[in-house]
């Protein structure tokens, strides 16, 4: 008697290490991203954190800012990188060998069009999962736009962004505050 075994529809081996790709514009990283970070380095070999160029979207920070502040605030890691991505998250995903996108999930709101995005990230590439992760509690109501309108007009930001985050905020709108008193 021979033994069949079911065969997986899938062309992709498992990969040896765990690699999960954490993509976003990241325009700023906030606390409420390090804490996602900080839950998938216990979920994976290792964490990319993807900075992506969004052209829907009016950046703060250039591209090359973004990548030098996140990597700065994200040095503590030893299993993080931080990496550029052009064009398509779910191909990025495939052509790095990671088994799945991370997404972050602050509330219901979030989910409708984050799981929009996990089916045509599905569709594109089929073998790559994507895994929802919650920040703390403390950090569910935070978003980058809320930091940036805080920093904008005036408002302190330490305890909410990383160090390297928080300068980079202050020198960006030192020239907004000094043309607000004239």
């Amino acid at each position: 008697m021979t033994s069949t075994k079911s065969k997986s529809k899938s062309t992709r081996t498992r990969p040896k290490r765990r690699i999960g790709v954490y993509p976003g514009t990241f325009d700023p990283l906030t606390n409420g991203h390090v804490s996602l970070i900080e839950r998938a380095v216990r979920l994976f070999d290792e964490v990319i954190v993807g900075i992506a160029g969004n052209s829907d979207k009016n950046s703060l920070f250039t591209f090359d800012e973004r990548l030098t502040i996140a990597e700065q605030s994200l040095s503590k890691f030893d299993h993080v990188t931080v990496a550029k991505i052009d064009g398509l998250t779910a191909h990025y995903a495939m052509q790095h060998n990671a088994c799945a996108i991370i997404r972050g999930i602050r509330a219901i709101s979030d989910f409708d069009y984050e799981f929009q995005m996990a089916l045509m990230n599905r569709k594109l590439e089929r073998d790559i999962e994507t895994i929802f992760l919650m920040p703390s509690l403390s950090w569910v109501y935070l978003s980058s736009s809320m930091v940036k309108d805080v920093a904008k007009n005036g408002g302190e930001v330490t305890g909410l962004v990383p160090a390297p985050v928080n300068r980079a905020l202050k020198k960006k709108f030192k020239d907004t505050k000094i043309s607000k008193k004239s």
